[in-house]
């Protein structure tokens, strides 16, 4: 079986402007969700044909700034020590992922409109993985709950995680103590009875 071709390389121009695009998407979309596709453009640098030569709709573009953020994410939650004690190595990924998240919750927000809940869970299966991995071993040294899926236990987190940004957006919690108060409420949460 013969094998394809690689894909022909981008222009160094082209390049530049994808990247501008992309760096101006993940800026705007993080301060306002609700920012249009001109402005990314304005903000790029790029004319809107630019942009959409690039990025045939809005969600495209809002994919692909999600994605670039969370291989971000990933590059920084990949050297995290996660090993001792499980809670201990809990509280570690909660606090790293708290600040991840406060500087793309708008953007999630963008997301949850323009992708389906299916393509958002896909873009986050890198952290999911990481926080299963975590949640097995605590469970097998008997420190987390077994009698609930460890998928039910990824999405509790994620959505607690989730749910201090827009505690905070209320004005009902203070930034400064969100990682001790997802830790505390997760832990709880999570400890094998």
């Amino acid at each position: 079986m013969a094998s394809s071709p690689p894909p022909p390389a981008r222009r160094a121009d082209a390049q530049r402007n994808i990247d501008a695009i992309l760096d101006a998407a993940v800026d705007c979309l993080a301060r306002r969700p609700d920012t249009t596709l001109a402005e990314i453009a304005k903000a790029a640098g790029v004319g809107r044909v630019t942009l959409y030569g690039h990025f045939a709709s809005r969600a495209d573009l809002v994919d692909a700034a999600m994605a670039r953020v969370l291989e971000h994410g990933d590059a920084v939650l990949e050297p995290l020590d996660l090993d001792g004690d499980p809670r201990e190595a809990l509280e570690r990924l909660v606090a790293t992922s708290w600040r991840l998240i406060q500087q793309s919750r708008s953007l999630l927000v963008a997301a949850q409109k323009e992708l389906s809940a299916a393509r958002i869970r896909d873009l986050h299966a890198g952290p999911a993985e990481r926080a299963e991995r975590l949640l097995a071993r605590g469970r097998a040294e008997g420190v987390f709950r077994s009698d609930l899926p460890t998928s039910w236990l990824v999405a509790t987190l994620h959505s607690v995680l989730h749910g201090a940004a827009d505690e905070i957006n209320a004005g009902r919690l203070k930034p400064e103590d969100a990682a001790r108060t997802v830790s505390l409420t997760i832990l709880a949460a999570f400890a094998a009875p």
